[in-house]
This record gives C-alpha cells, structure tokens and sequence, in this order.
C-alpha cells in the first residue's frame, strides 16, 4: 500500500487518479480548495473504509498549503501528484497582457508546485515520487501559439521539476512532469482525444515504474519521452 498525495482532486484526471489509487488499496489524501464543492469525492471518501480523506488546500496560498499538508499527518508520502493548476487567458497576449492574469498563473502553476513540495519535503523518503502536471504547449519543440502565461509557466514547471530532481537525487527522490494528453476535461473540452480515465491510467502506470534514471525528464500519459 502507497500513501498518495493529488492536489486538485476534486475533479478531472485528478479525481480518477483517486479513483485508481482507491482500486489499488492505496492510501489517499485528496487536497481541494475547497471540500464543500467536491460531492462525488465526499462519497468516494464516506465508502473508502477510510482509504480515502479529503483536505482543503489552495496552492496558490503559503498557509492554506501548510495548514492542508499538515491535515494529512506525518506518513511519510510514496507519492505526490502536483495536478492542481489554472489555465488564464485562451487567447494571445501579445499586445495586451494582463499582468494579473499572468501573476495568478504563476502563482498556481509554478510556485504552487513549489509550496506543495517544500510542505510534503519532510515526509519525502528515498523512492518516493513527484509527478507534476506540465503541458506540451510548455515544450520550446511544440509549435503553438497563444495561451502566453499558461505556456511559459507549464515551461518554468518544467525546469522546476529538473531542479528538484537534481537537488533530491542524493535522497533517492524522484521528481518528473508529465504532460497529460488533449483530455475532456473543463480544459480541454469534449472534443479532446482521451477520457479522463484513459489519461490517468497511463499517468499511473507512468508513476509506478519510474526509476531513478528517469527523474528530471518530461514525459507523455503514456510513459514515452517529451521533447522539452
């Protein structure tokens, strides 16, 4: 039995990885920011026999990650996943940026990750792992325009997730970011190729068979290499 960790789990990929994790009789901690508005993972909870609790967290705020990481105990964590994120404007910025906008999308998807860690860090032993949700928009080999803040913070993800990779690597911690696919979710929309379900499955079997010499790289739902 693993001690997993998913931030945003209210809903989206986030909330089948605590579906999975629940099949495998894994112990989970689901962080939201805000439980009240998180029904089917209050049910899920009420019926895990108590596999599964629910915590509030907001990682785009210091004390509600402290206060949200110290809710779950003192386990240690086999597993953390960074999932939670926002995705600012959709359209491009390049002559009128909303600097608000911008700060916010840093906020939650760069130093979000970066708070997360710092909370979970003590209870961090040698196998445990860091899966972070990058994107391929992030990536300097992915031709795509607009989505300015969203991009240029999954990319800032993805150096983050190579430094603490390298900064973790003589405590056996492995760190990596993982781009999900073109999912359904609110994000992605219905058209998107792969269910929920579909993507969290791979991010699993992704998570499960890391190694140490994968830590610090960028890698697919489905386990390959992203050029980054």
């Amino acid at each position: 039995m693993a001690n997993v960790a998913i931030t945003g789990a209210g809903r989206g990929i986030a909330l089948e990885l605590v579906r999975l994790h629940l099949a495998k009789g894994d112990r989970v901690y689901a962080l939201v920011r805000d439980p009240s508005r998180t029904d089917e993972l209050n049910d899920m909870a009420a019926a895990s026999n108590g596999l599964l609790s629910v915590h509030t967290m907001d990682v785009g705020d210091d004390a509600s990650v402290k206060a949200g990481a110290a809710d779950t105990g003192r386990d240690t964590i086999d597993l953390l996943y960074n999932v939670a994120g926002v995705s600012g404007s959709t359209k491009s910025e390049l002559e009128n940026a909303d600097f608000a906008d911008w700060a916010d999308v840093f906020n939650v998807n760069v130093s979000g990750p970066m708070r997360v860690f710092q909370a979970f860090n003590p209870r961090l032993v040698a196998g445990s792992r860091i899966v972070s949700f990058g994107s391929q928009v992030g990536a300097s080999t992915w031709p795509s325009p607009g989505f300015e803040a969203y991009s240029a913070s999954k990319a800032a993800l993805h150096r983050l997730m190579l430094s603490l990779a390298l900064g973790l690597k003589d405590r056996g911690v492995i760190a990596i970011s993982v781009h999900p696919g073109w999912v359904q979710t609110d994000m992605g929309g219905p058209q998107a190729d792969l269910t929920p379900q579909e993507s969290a499955e791979g991010i699993v079997a992704l998570a499960e068979g890391l190694t140490p010499e994968m830590s610090g790289g960028f890698y697919k739902w489905n386990g390959e290499p992203h050029a980054w």
